[in-house]
């Protein structure tokens, strides 16, 4: 499976998979970069809508959870860039290394 993140989606998700779960504003304050509080929400509703992680209402405010493991995003950019950089190659990515 092909489990391609933005930069700022792997943020956001480091933020997740190192908490277990986080509101907007916990991920917000997590970050290392002074993000809009809305700029979260955008991120965390795209990857809602990717299937990567999953909400529940908590009072006002949503708790979010990562449904994807951090080995399998690892597994999955790596083979990704084999794939587009490498030609398929692990041999050459890691001469490359």
């Amino acid at each position: 499976m092909d489990i391609s993140l933005t930069d700022r989606e792997i943020d956001v998700m480091e933020v997740l998979w190192d908490r277990g779960s986080a509101t907007v504003a916990e991920v917000r304050d997590a970050l290392e970069d002074d993000l809009a509080y809305t700029t979260v929400l955008t991120i965390l509703r795209i990857l809602e809508e990717k299937g990567r992680v999953r909400h529940e209402e908590e009072g006002r405010a949503h708790r979010y959870y990562p449904l994807v493991e951090r080995q399998e995003v690892r597994s999955s950019a790596l083979r990704r860039l084999t794939r587009k950089l490498f030609k398929g190659s692990p041999e050459l990515l890691l001469t490359q290394l």
